[in-house]
């Protein structure tokens, strides 16, 4: 062996050798790490359907992760507040965020928002779904849908709907309902659904259509009435009140829905991590009825296939909102 061959063979060994040190640089650390918290963030206050939510899915994550999973709520600024401190956050899968649809109808809705949902965040997971119920005054004689588009047909100006939240479901779906039902009504934004009820309760006016969760106190004590639903199957909530499908608009479907973010930038395998987690969290949800008694249908989607409903869900309302000539504000 001529010293040219026996320095080629030294420098193999040496390679052979630093391989296991090199991979053990290069390999992704374990996730999540025994010494760290997952946060989950909702950007409304503590107690409402979208908090309700995160903390059931956040106790079945700990379990599947084997990690510390935690909810922590930071309310303002039409949920952007909590969603901000989301996308500003590291992208190593630490810092998520839960919300609702209303999410992904930022820019469609504020005049100056403060990011893009599309483009600022990393899908994760859409973990569940949820109707809509329009509800109306007790004091209205309609009992059915059909009665109240053709009283709202014939006197436009004698039916007013309380708008919860711009951008939001209710807000969307009531668009829709008056496109696909044919009838004006008039539009009256509220700071949240309690005072809206109140006002339907009372009459000033005359209708609702929001999370059917939300209404179901009052609809079952008959301080409103309830009419339709938005979803295609009747729910177990209040069987007796029929779909919108079943009551004369057989193309009608809208949902509500609840999802899982994480910031811009997060790595793939993290992000598959996660939403592995996160759909073993809902099979689990789904199995105790946990989800059931809020009013919640499973959802079960890949992180691409979340993406992709986000984008049909901001085409969709972005059109309801331009044909209703919706000016951001």
């Amino acid at each position: 062996m001529n010293k040219r061959q026996w320095f080629r063979g030294l420098s193999a060994i040496a390679a052979v050798c630093a391989c296991p040190a090199l991979m053990a640089q290069t390999a992704p650390a374990a996730f999540p790490a025994a010494d760290r918290t997952i946060r989950i963030v909702v950007p409304f206050a503590a107690g409402g359907g979208v908090d309700s939510a995160a903390r059931l899915l956040a106790e079945q994550m700990r379990k599947q992760l084997g990690a510390s999973v935690i909810v922590e709520n930071k309310a303002g600024a039409s949920g952007t507040l909590g969603g901000r401190f989301v996308q500003s956050a590291p992208a190593d899968g630490y810092t998520l965020l839960f919300s609702a649809a209303t999410q992904v109808h930022t820019r469609q809705v504020m005049k100056n928002p403060p990011y893009d949902p599309q483009t600022d965040f990393t899908p994760v997971a859409r973990v569940g779904e949820a109707p809509l119920m329009l509800v109306i005054s007790p004091r209205q004689p309609e009992q059915k849908l059909s009665e109240v588009l053709k009283a709202a047909g014939a006197k436009p100006e004698e039916w007013t709907a309380a708008l919860p939240a711009l951008g939001a479901p209710s807000h969307l779906a009531t668009l829709l309902l008056a496109k696909e039902g044919k009838v004006s009504f008039t539009y009256v934004p509220y700071k949240g659904t309690q005072p809206a009820l109140v006002d339907v309760a009372g009459n000033q006016v005359q209708m609702l259509l929001d999370s059917m969760v939300s209404l179901l106190q009052l609809a079952k004590s008959g301080n409103v009435k309830p009419i339709a639903i938005t979803s295609k199957k009747r729910s177990p909530l209040m069987p007796q009140v029929p779909t919108m499908s079943e009551s004369g608009l057989p193309q009608f479907s809208y949902v509500s829905w609840y999802g899982l973010w994480a910031p811009k930038g997060t790595p793939p395998h993290l992000v598959a991590a996660l939403n592995k987690a996160a759909n073993a969290a809902v099979d689990e949800l789904a199995k105790s009825g946990a989800f059931t008694a809020l009013g919640i249908d499973p959802v079960n989607e890949t992180p691409e296939q979340f993406r992709q409903y986000i984008a049909r869900e901001v085409e969709q309302g972005t059109e309801l909102l331009r044909s209703a000539g919706y000016k951001p504000e």
